[in-house]
């Protein structure tokens, strides 16, 4: 018995003429994936990836790397069989006994894609689930809302027979929607961020600011550990930590003490798009909520605005912390965002931070200080890690 994984993909298929691109994409992924788990042959055909198992690898080597794959819709564990009724259901009661014996009511739901097979799809389920119903007479057949629904799909070259239906990942296959950076803390919003952009087909790179010896290096591994969970989704990502010591003493040294958070994340905008640039992103991406903290009110986000030339996605904007924190626990980031290491922006925090800025008064500040100088230093001192699927390089 042969067991491939059936991957079904969703909103790819009303790309019209632009969907082979997209199919194209999603199988490179899915190779790259692969690679240190073992070999598979993966194709597309009729809106379905193929990954058939070589070697001594089996389907189930490849399923949790699929689940965690944009572009996927479904993943269906299914045997392969030889198009012929009598090998269709015996390979059902064979294939499909485990989870028959645990289900009390069951439904076959066949399709035939390939016309020249004799029988029609009703046909097919209707002798599939009369074998199955004399083989195990505990479980009975329910049209509606059954226990276990068995899928019976009649294809070119084979027959395929799977009684499990598992989520994918959703959304669009990595990279084909551009590039965009990460401005990744140690927190809980801004691994959200990145991971829901990603799903949308964007790949990934990241900054981090990082204030040592005002924050650690274990606020650093931190963060790297994120970047590592967020890579099993997305792909490859390079981080780049940023030195903010400077820049942070040098506001708290020259500027007012209201407008400090302000004229940071002025500053980190600036950094961002300038490494952005450097690497062919398109687009920053961060995790700021509207209202959440100081910073992050209408007038903040204008202020910090202003001092970039590229589009700023905020995914998580119109999110409360619950629906955050949610998304967090789905993609295993939260554990570790909340473990109690400090990051720069928890760093010379002020009493009374500005709500409601004016952006001349925040730029008036801010021309106390040499910026050109400050942002220059910072670039000549960025770490790049790559986090990545199986293994880092630094």
């Amino acid at each position: 018995m042969k067991e491939i994984l059936l991957i079904k993909c969703g909103e790819l298929v009303l790309k019209g003429l632009n969907r082979y691109r997209f199919e194209h994409q999603l199988v490179r992924t899915l190779k790259r994936r692969l690679q240190h788990v073992g070999q598979f042959r993966i194709h597309a055909n009729q809106s379905t990836l193929y990954v058939e198992p070589m070697g001594e690898n089996t389907a189930r080597d490849a399923l949790d790397i699929a689940q965690k794959l944009f572009g996927v819709v479904t993943i269906q564990p299914a045997a392969m069989c030889v198009k012929d009724m009598d090998a269709i259901c015996q390979m059902a009661g064979e294939y499909l006994q485990e989870a028959m014996a645990c289900a009390a009511t069951f439904k076959v739901e066949a399709r035939r894609s390939d016309k020249r097979f004799p029988l029609t799809s009703p046909e097919v389920s209707a002798q599939v689930g009369g074998h199955l119903a004399e083989l195990f007479p505990h479980c009975k057949p329910k049209m509606n809302d059954p226990e276990l629904t068995i899928k019976v799909e009649i294809r070119e070259e084979y027959a395929f027979i799977s009684g499990q239906r598992l989520p994918g990942a959703g959304g669009m296959p990595t990279g084909t929607n551009g590039r965009g950076m990460l401005l990744l803390s140690g927190g809980i919003d801004s691994p959200v961020a990145g991971w829901m952009m990603a799903k949308r087909g964007l790949e990934l790179s990241a900054v981090h600011f990082f204030s040592y010896p005002y924050t650690s290096e274990e606020a650093k591994e931190k963060v790297l550990d994120l970047a590592g969970i967020l890579a099993q989704w997305c792909g490859r990502i390079t981080v780049n930590v940023v030195p903010f010591t400077k820049i942070q003493l040098a506001i708290a040294e020259t500027c007012h003490e209201d407008y400090s958070t302000l004229l940071m994340r002025r500053f980190m905008m600036r950094l961002a798009e300038r490494i952005a640039r450097n690497q062919g992103c398109e687009a920053l991406v961060t995790g700021e909520s509207l209202g959440q903290v100081a910073s992050q009110t209408i007038q903040s986000l204008a202020c910090t605005d202003a001092v970039c030339g590229m589009p700023v996605f905020r995914p998580v904007i119109g999110m409360d912390k619950e629906e955050i924190v949610q998304i967090a626990r789905r993609i295993d980031t939260f554990e570790t965002s909340i473990l109690p290491f400090e990051d720069c922006c928890t760093v010379f925090t002020p009493r009374h931070p500005q709500t409601k800025p004016k952006l001349e008064n925040v730029e008036r500040e801010e021309s106390r200080l040499d910026v050109e100088a400050l942002i220059e230093e910072a670039l000549t001192g960025v770490e790049q890690i790559v986090k990545r699927i199986g293994k880092d390089r630094q």
